[in-house]
């Protein structure tokens, strides 16, 4: 079967994933947490075993944190402006984000390079007449396929960094499959949510029983060029990609609009997802999140709504992501085929992650992600993406409140979804 996007691609390759040296990023400013090297003794799964790890591969990692030090955010400029994980109870506490430790230790792969991480800006179409990852003319086959260097292993310029969030950007010039050159300029803000701002985002209360950590990116895209992007010559869109930890009792809840129109969601990106591994109720998507089985599914901006999330009943985390949507805007088809609509592609994604047919595995892990409507821009316009991630984990009645109130059920009824 054809490989019909990147993730089908980053499982076919786990064993080849690796880093390269690169050049390291200027330091941050003084009152930004800089990671020391003192290296301490952590648990695997711990934010301070990521910390640790990390900071043996990039000297300029960036932590945000809260002034009680347990809210903290892990940031890296070097790697491509990532969000690599986050904790909400400092070194000792989880690590949400999923890191990929083998891709760090070999040469550079030719096609893509998976670090991993809580947060990554990547940019689209990866296919279609407007793709960004084959070469006008290339047959879309794995063998051609290349992620743009600027969004695999070059380092972002850091721009500006204070205790409460950093600015980077990556100025690129990049051809698409329609021969277009287009001279951009990419540019994110991660900026660490405090509990006040969570609760007045998410329209929540955060009860003492509860600990949280939550950031949000600001993600931008310029055109620096003199040509205008349209519907003929193709435009970029932006794709924010969360990685996190799966479970045995890992369940993604995707709200949808259930009055509207049409399918609710493509499930056939890697073949049918298994009947037993999704269900739809009330306006509610639920995709089982273990890790043990490769799915994708995809919501038409029609369908979906704002908010999306996951809660993981055994390490009991609820965790919800937040994106900007435009119902109205003309979303990329980032199919592997040319002959397909080329805007009429999903506002956001979820995956699940497994082995594929002969036992390899470049996770476990799973995504959440959003895309951004087709950038269509004058020379000098710029279109701006936001995309914020909330984890929550604690008394377990207060997540359900949290959970109700922003994804319509509550953890107890998510649990029992795919319940044992």
């Amino acid at each position: 079967m054809q490989i019909k996007n990147t993730l089908t691609v980053m499982a076919a390759i786990a064993v080849l994933m690796s880093c390269n040296g690169g050049t390291k990023t200027p330091a941050a400013a003084s009152d930004t947490t800089k990671t020391n090297t003192v290296m301490e003794n952590h648990a695997p799964g711990s934010f301070g075993y990521d910390m640790n790890f990390l900071q043996q591969k990039d000297s300029g990692l960036i932590v945000l944190k809260s002034s009680d030090g347990a809210s903290q955010v892990i940031i890296s400029p070097r790697y491509q402006a990532k969000v690599f994980t986050s904790s909400a109870e400092g070194p000792t506490g989880k690590s949400f984000g999923w890191v990929n430790y083998k891709a760090f230790d070999g040469p550079e792969d030719a096609h893509m390079n998976a670090y991993g991480g809580e947060d990554r800006l990547w940019l689209g179409p990866e296919g279609g007449v407007f793709s960004l990852y084959f070469k006008p003319g290339a047959k879309m086959e794995f063998e051609h396929w290349k992620t743009p260097a600027p969004i695999d292993t070059e380092p972002w310029r850091l721009d500006a960094s204070d205790a409460a969030s950093v600015s980077m950007s990556k100025d690129m010039n990049l051809q698409n499959y329609a021969g277009t050159q287009l001279q951009l300029k990419a540019a994110r803000q991660v900026s660490l949510i405090g509990a006040d701002a969570i609760a007045s985002e998410l329209g929540v209360t955060l009860n003492p029983g509860i600990k949280s950590v939550a950031f949000k990116t600001v993600n931008s895209i310029t055109n620096s060029g003199t040509q205008a992007w349209d519907e003929k010559t193709g435009a970029p869109c932006m794709w924010n990609l969360d990685m996190f930890m799966p479970s045995e009792g890992c369940t993604i809840v995707i709200p949808y609009k259930n009055e509207a129109a049409g399918k609710v969601a493509t499930t056939d990106y890697f073949g049918e997802i298994a009947k037993d591994r999704i269900r739809y109720s009330g306006g509610l998507l639920f995709f089982k999140a273990d890790g043990k089985s490769r799915g994708k599914l995809g919501i038409p901006p029609a369908r979906v709504k704002d908010m999306a999330g996951s809660y993981d009943a055994i390490g009991n985390v609820l965790t919800i992501v937040k994106y900007d949507i435009d119902p109205s805007g003309k979303y990329l088809n980032q199919e592997w085929r040319t002959d397909r609509a080329p805007f009429s592609g999903d506002a956001m994604n979820a995956y699940n992650d497994g082995p594929l047919a002969d036992g390899k595995q470049m996770g476990p892990f799973y995504e959440i992600e959003s895309v951004s409507p087709a950038a269509f821009l004058k020379p000098g316009a710029t279109l701006t993406h936001q995309h914020s991630v909330f984890h929550f984990t604690g008394d377990k009645a207060a997540l359900s409140a949290i959970s109700e109130k922003t994804l319509g059920v509550s953890v107890e009824a998510i649990e029992k979804v795919f319940g044992k």
